[in-house]
């Protein structure tokens, strides 16, 4: 049986594991995917404390990974497919995706959210051909081509900068009449020559026969719908928690985990943090404040 399991492998739950690991902690860190979370596809991170320049999200959370594991975590890639505290020895069973439960006496799940989708036609069928949810990743795809980006938080107002980079144009459409990032971001996306906000509207379709050529859009305030000629659309609309595995009682009606102010949850023992929890600011100074946090209470718990 393991001191301390943690779910995930992005800021908090590696955060959560170099606090573990420097308490004397027995635990394992299990990641879906690789570490990182959504911060690998984040190209450059201007408002984490300590550097004075713009650093990649890969590197910042490739340095947090490596710091875990020169202090000895241990990671394993596996899927949670849910989390059971034991009444007969207040332990918890993590059963696997494949089947194979672990113990532990204490759980941090830190799995963050996924990026939401628009649900419209042609969402779906176009997805890997025109529509993504990562400019990082596939931004250079569209090198002198025309795109779309889909929100007005700070994650739309940074992709759709990012873009630029590539693009010959990039439409920001928004719901509202104004964008709801920082200040900061609105400036730099106003401030640009290749990027046309298309505000008060909503996509309605994405359009095309073998790619993505075009997408609809409807006037929130008139109902007047337009199709932009576009080669790609990304969607930036805000996250869906990654929370499946956990009990339903122990989630808000935005699919997020409850907690108190030391990450704790209803049930004594099961901690959450980062992106996944309630009231999250999904920022990554913060993610890692509350992965210190839980881990610092998972540790009181375990000692008793």
């Amino acid at each position: 049986m393991k001191d301390l399991i943690i779910i995930g492998a992005g800021p908090a739950g590696l955060t959560a594991a170099i606090y573990g690991m420097r308490a004397g902690i027995d635990l394992i860190v299990l990641e879906k995917f690789s570490p990182g979370g959504q911060v690998i596809n984040t190209y450059e991170v201007e408002n984490y404390p300590g550097f004075a320049d713009p650093v990649p999200g890969w590197d910042l959370v490739s340095a947090m990974e490596n710091q875990a594991r020169r202090l000895g975590a241990e990671f394993a890639t596996a899927e949670v497919a849910s989390v059971v505290k034991d009444e007969w020895d207040n332990a918890f069973t993590v059963t696997l995706a494949d089947g194979g439960p672990l113990r532990a006496k204490t759980v941090i799940a830190a799995s963050g959210a996924s990026l939401r989708k628009i649900g419209v036609p042609g969402e779906d069928h176009f997805f890997g051909r025109g529509v993504s949810y990562c400019a990082t990743c596939d931004g250079a795809f569209y090198k002198d081509r025309v795109t779309a980006v889909i929100g007005g938080g700070d994650t739309a107002l940074e992709e759709a900068h990012f873009l630029t980079r590539f693009s010959s144009k990039v439409y920001l459409i928004h719901r509202r009449n104004e964008f709801r990032g920082m200040k900061i971001l609105q400036e730099r996306v106003l401030s640009s020559e290749k990027i046309v906000p298309v505000l008060e509207s909503i996509p309605v379709s994405i359009n095309g026969e073998s790619k993505v050529e075009s997408i609809s859009v409807s006037n929130v305030r008139t109902g007047d719908k337009t199709t932009i000629s576009v080669d790609g659309v990304f969607v930036f609309i805000g996250y869906t928690p990654n929370a499946s595995y956990i009990p339903p009682t122990l989630l808000n009606k935005n699919g997020e985990v409850v907690v108190d102010m030391q990450m704790r949850t209803a049930v004594r023992g099961l901690f959450a943090a980062g992106d996944i929890r309630s009231e999250s600011k999904r920022q990554i100074v913060m993610a890692c404040a509350d992965g210190a946090t839980a881990a610092l209470n998972a540790y009181e718990e375990i000692v008793g």
